[in-house]
Order: structure tokens, then C-alpha cells, then sequence
């Protein structure tokens, strides 16, 4: 259920009860003549027709030369997630009046370097764009979807400038927006309720500076604003404001923002989906339900003739299959943080599908996100604990180590490098030094306690006891076929998982990459589902397969089976780097590589484990329903 209805209940129910608001969601009452806020946030490159930089800049960089209010910009509050996603929320020196209409008014003047407009035409070109925000609603422009010819406002920012296919100007010569149509629209509930319930900002290019004149001409036609790199620059900033009454009340006023890009196809994918996952399992169930049936009905039937019964297939290697696989330990972490992983994705994902997760409480997604992985540390070590002693590990010191420091190490190794990589080009979106300490903080003082007592519970219930005993002697492997290898058989299998997911993929990626919200969280936690039924299925199928071909090493090639989708998310994304994004610095290559990279480790271990899993559940069963002599 969307945040939207949630709200609409709760102001149904005002009457007999006392309503609450969920943080940050809270509506705001305006009278007449006060003040509306308006705050401004980081100068990101937008995704129009391809994206073209990764790196944001903060708004008031002073290469910009923006106006700024008196006394300096303040800086907001913001959550834990916001920070991390890159926002830094400011104020700013708009004067705007609630029910006053404003035309052409001056913001400052601004002098511009030549070497400083060089660096604002650079921006224009790749398709940068400025974020406002009041009472909450980003600043958007009205669009209209082409393929559906619903209007819906485009809350990920408007254009910095013009240039080429976009507007006044041409790739040699950009124009700079400075001037801003501000259209508010509102609510009246009473005479001195008044509610925001839209905000439009419409961006032009205007020299408003006429010679003899102290006003400025904001409807100066065919007159551009462009700027020398040769020389310095001085010019107008300046807005109009316009007010418009609404009837949309203030619980419905984020649906002109959630627009659901190709909607057909998000349940296309998932009707696909759900058809394919539920055609595998038919028939991998039936397939293996018919011939496991057969061979454990002709296996424990005994010969009373000679009393003698031959083994075969995969019953051959009862006495290997629980023998204890190569990096036990290892194998142990990884499992257990893929539990981890799999808790915190699904109370999030409940959270979100909930409608807990506002829209209008910037990072709140992130910041469960982050929550969730602080203290689900406990299900990591509880897991790794078990794992462990099922397949015979006795190091218990290390692995409870390792369970609770290689996961987070390997990954803030990687987010700190991409950090350090941000802090050096001057982008906005480096994570602060006083929030690293805060995440570590949360890290060694509440996850890294809890996976130590989640890994000494999972102690005192010890291992899974294995059906049957296993030989002393190892026993000698035949060759197997190519595609039942390790890295063969990852890449095949995981094929399957990522068809279930990979056109939900598309829109993450543009969300991730491209300062657009993401909000169909419906269609991602089906598809999520769809993508662990389907990983179960086919890594318990494959591991029926090497059992009968004699390979008793199936815990490690499991794991691998299981994650083999995280290579196909890899290269979807080397995909969607050549057909939506024409990044122009190694800069962006590199972080965009690297979040990549990421994204694909993450997956990797979670559907890894969630294969390991369902082999080792589906081994057991087998295996304890055959009598062994």
C-alpha cells in the first residue's frame, strides 16, 4: 500500500481517533502572508536522453557563483541515508510570501569569471540540474508521458542550462538559466490552513539587464544569457512566483510525482515471471519427485535371492557427500552474511510496501537500510555459527571473528575508495568524516555485540546432524561434463534468477544512476521473490545432477550455482552503461564501475546463500530417505 492511501486513511479516521504522522511527514499549516521556505539541494547531472557524469557538486560551490542569503546558507537537518545518497540541503535567499503573487523580482548579481563560466558551460552540456525544495516537494517540471499521455511532474530537478537538442544555445555555445517561474500550488482548508500540495519551477535564459534601466526585463524574447570565457560575466538572478488553489488535498499531493514509468511493462515482466518460476518448479519438482522416487523405491528394495544390492547414481557416494568441503570457514561466513543480506532486503522491502517509507522523509529508505544491517548482525552469527559446525569446522574463535569484520571490511573498503575518489574531484556527494564515524560506531558497538551473541546462541543449538556417516578414505571423482563445472555452470544457471529480474534491474539502475525515486516496491518484493524461488530451483536441480554423475563437492558449487546471477547483473550493467550513459570523465567510469562492482558482490552472497541453503536442506531430505548398508 502506497504512503498516499495510508495517509488518506488516517485523515478519514481523525474524527473518533487521535491521528499520528509518521517523522518527517507531518503537514504544515500556512496563513496569508507567511513565509515558504525554500531550500535548495546538490547540483546533480540529470538523465535526459543518456546520462553524462556521475558526480554532483554542492549548490553553493563557489564556481557556480549562485546567490546566497544574508549572513551565509544554513545548513538543514538530514537523516543518516540522506547524507549517505549524496544530499546536502541548504538555504537559500528566496523571499516568497504564501498567497503572493511575485513577477521578475531580483535574487542578486552575480560576476562570473571567464575561467568559472568555461566550468558552468561544462555542466550545462552534461546535462546538469539545480533541486529545489518547499515544504518538502522537490521542484519539478510538468511532463508528459508520451507513451501513456499522462501529466506528472519530474521531481529529479530542472536544467542548469540550455545547449544543443535542449533548447536556445548550441554545444559551443550554452545559455544559463537565471531566471525562475515558480508556479506553488495549494490546498485552502480553512481560511488560515493553507497547504502546499505542488511545485513547479520552470527555468529560463533571459540577458534581463536593459542599459538605462534599474529594473530588470524578465521577458526579453530571443535574448539569452550567455557567457564569455574570455572575459568577465555580470548578469541578473531573478524568479517570479505564482499561486494556484487545488482541489488535491495534502495526502494525495505526492501522486503527481510518483509517476510509474511504462507500467505495462513492469507487469509484463512479472506475469512473465511468475509464469516462467512456476513452470520450473512444476516440472524440476515432478522430474525429480518421479526419478528420486524410483531410485530410492528400487534402492531400498533388497534381492532375497543372493541378498546383495549394487549401488549406483547418486546413492554411490552416500559416504562422501557430508564430507567436509575445502575453506569450511569461509564458506560459513559467507552463508551466514547472506542471511544478513536476505533480513535486512525483506523487512525493508515489508517497510517500504507498507507505505512506511515517505517520499516526503528524504533517505528514510536508506536509513532503514542501514538500521536493518546494524542489527541483524545477530542473524549473521547465528547462521555462521550452525553452518559451521554441520559441516565438522572447530575454530570457532576465527569464524566468529571473520563472520563479524570480512563482510563490512570488504565493503567499506570499496565504498572508501570511491569516497576518497570523490573527496579529490570536489563532488558534494562524499560521504562526510563526522558520518563515517557514526557508521562506525553502529558497526563496532551495536552489529559487531550482536553477531556475537547471535553466533553463541547458534552454538549452544549446535550443527544439523548429516542422515547418514561418512568414509575415512576419500573416494576418487570421474571426470564430469564441462557444463557441470564450477564457472560453466554458475554462468548457465544463473541465467534463470537474473530473466526474472533483469527488467526491474533497468529501473533501479535509472533510479540509482539517475536521481530519479524509486517506488514500485510492489513489483520488487514479488520480484525478489521470484528471483530466490528460482534460485532454489535451479541450484537444487544442478546439485542432483553432479550427485548422479559421482561429484560429491557440491556445498562450494552450490554457492557458486546460487550467485551466478550476480555475473549477469555485472553484465547487464556494462549494458546499460553503453546504451543509457556517455559518462565523460574516468572519474565517472570509475565510480560508476565500482558501485557496479558492489551491486554485484551484494547479490552474489545473498543468492549464493540462498542456494547453498536450499541444497543442503534438499541433500539432507534425500539422503535420509534412503537405507544405507
Amino acid at each position: 500500500m502506497h504512503f498516499a492511501a495510508l495517509a488518506a486513511l488516517a485523515a478519514a479516521a481523525a474524527a473518533p481517533v487521535s491521528a499520528f504522522y509518521l517523522p518527517g511527514s507531518a503537514p504544515r499549516d500556512y496563513k496569508p502572508g507567511d513565509q515558504v521556505d525554500v531550500f535548495v539541494n546538490t547540483v546533480t547531472p540529470l538523465l535526459n536522453a543518456t546520462l553524462r557524469s556521475l558526480i554532483s557538486y554542492d549548490y553553493y560551490d563557489p564556481r557556480f557563483h549562485f546567490c546566497q542569503p544574508e549572513g551565509g546558507p544554513v545548513k538543514q537537518a538530514e537523516s543518516l541515508g540522506s547524507i549517505l545518497f549524496g544530499d546536502r540541503i541548504l538555504s537559500s535567499p528566496f523571499d516568497i510570501k504564501m498567497g503572493e503573487d511575485v513577477k521578475c523580482l531580483t535574487l542578486c548579481r552575480s560576476k562570473v569569471p571567464g575561467n568559472d563560466a568555461k566550468f558552468i558551460h561544462d555542466r550545462i552540456r552534461e546535462d546538469y540540474g539545480l533541486n529545489f525544495i518547499i515544504d518538502g516537494l522537490p521542484g519539478a517540471e510538468l511532463k508528459k508521458d508520451s507513451r501513456t499521455g499522462e501529466q506528472f511532474l519530474d521531481g529529479q530537478g530542472f536544467l542548469l542550462g540550455l545547449h544543443g537538442y535542449n533548447g536556445i544555445g548550441s554545444d559551443d555555445k550554452p545559455a544559463l538559466n537565471n531566471h525562475y517561474d515558480i508556479y506553488i500550488e495549494y490546498h485552502k482548508r480553512a481560511e488560515n490552513k493553507i497547504r502546499v500540495v505542488g511545485v513547479m519551477v520552470y527555468p529560463r535564459s533571459v540577458d534581463s539587464i536593459v542599459a538605462g534601466e534599474e529594473t530588470p526585463n524578465c521577458n526579453r524574447e530571443g535574448k539569452p544569457l550567455y557567457l564569455s570565457e574570455t572575459a568577465d560575466n555580470q548578469f541578473l538572478y531573478t524568479y517570479s512566483v505564482q499561486f494556484r488553489e487545488s482541489d488535491v488535498v495534502w495526502s494525495l499531493r505526492w501522486d503527481s510525482y510518483l509517476h510509474v514509468f511504462h507500467p505495462k511493462i513492469h507487469w509484463f515482466s512479472l506475469i512473465n515471471s511468475l509464469i516462467i518460476v512456476g513452470f520450473l518448479c512444476f516440472m524440476v519438482s515432478a522430474v525429480l519427485y518421479r526419478t528420486i522416487s524410483k531410485d530410492i523405491s528400487r534402492y531400498n528394495q533388497v534381492d532375497l535371492a543372493d541378498d546383495v544390492q549394487e549401488d549406483y547414481g547418486w546413492k554411490l557416494v552416500h559416504a562422501e557427500v557430508f564430507r567436509q568441503p575445502q575453506r569450511p570457514m569461509l564458506l560459513a561466513v559467507l552463508v551466514g552474511n547472506g542471511f544478513h543480506l536476505a533480513g535486512m532486503t525483506l523487512v525493508t522491502l515489508m517497510f517500504a510496501l507498507l507505505g512506511f517509507l515517505s517520499p516526503s522523509n528524504r533517505g528514510s529508505l536508506e536509513t532503514v537500510l542501514l538500521i536493518c544491517w546494524t542489527l541483524f548482525g545477530c542473524v549473521s552469527g547465528y547462521v555462521s555459527a550452525r553452518v559451521y559446525a554441520s559441516i565438522g569446522g572447530d575454530q570457532w574463535k576465527p569464524n566468529l571473528v571473520l563472520t563479524a569484520v570480512l563482510f563490512p571490511t570488504i565493503v567499506f573498503t570499496i565504498i572508501g575508495v570511491l569516497n576518497l575518489l570523490l573527496v579529490f574531484t570536489g563532488a558534494s556527494g562524499a560521504i562526510p568524516f563526522g558520518t563515517i564515524l557514526v557508521i562506525l560506531f553502529m558497526w563496532f558497538l551495536i552489529s559487531v555485540p550482536l553477531t556475537v551473541a547471535g553466533y553463541f546462541f547458534g552454538m549452544k543449538h549446535g550443527g544439523w546432524s548429516n542422515p547418514v556417516r561418512t568414509n575415512q578414505i576419500p573416494r576418487q571423482i570421474p571426470p564430469c561434463p564441462w557444463y557441470l563445472k564450477p564457472v560453466p555452470a554458475a554462468i548457465l544457471c544463473g541465467i534463470l534468477p537474473f530473466a526474472a529480474a533483469f527488467v526491474e534491474l533497468y529501473f533501479m539502475l535509472s533510479s540509482l544512476f539517475g536521481n530519479r525515486a524509486y517506488y514500485a516496491f510492489g513489483f520488487l518484493f514479488l520480484t525478489f521473490g521470484v528471483v530466490a524461488l528460482t534460485t532454489a530451483t535451479v541450484t537444487i536441480l544442478f546439485t542432483y545432477f553432479i550427485l548422479c554423475s559421482e561429484e560429491y563437492r557440491w556445498h562450494w558449487r552450490s554457492f557458486l550455482v546460487g550467485g551466478g546471477a550476480s555475473f549477469w547483473v555485472f553484465v547487464y550493467g556494462l549494458y546499460y552503461w553503453a546504451r543509457n550513459l556517455s559518462l565523460g570523465s574516468l572519474t565517472s567510469v570509475v565510480l560508476y564501475l565500482g558501485y557496479l562492482l558492489l551491486a554485484s558482490l551484494l547479490v552474489f552472497i545473498l543468492l549464493g546463500s540462498i542456494g547453498a541453503t536450499a541444497s543442503w536442506w534438499a541433500t539432507r531430505r534425500l539422503y535420509s530417505a534412503v537405507r544405507v548398508d
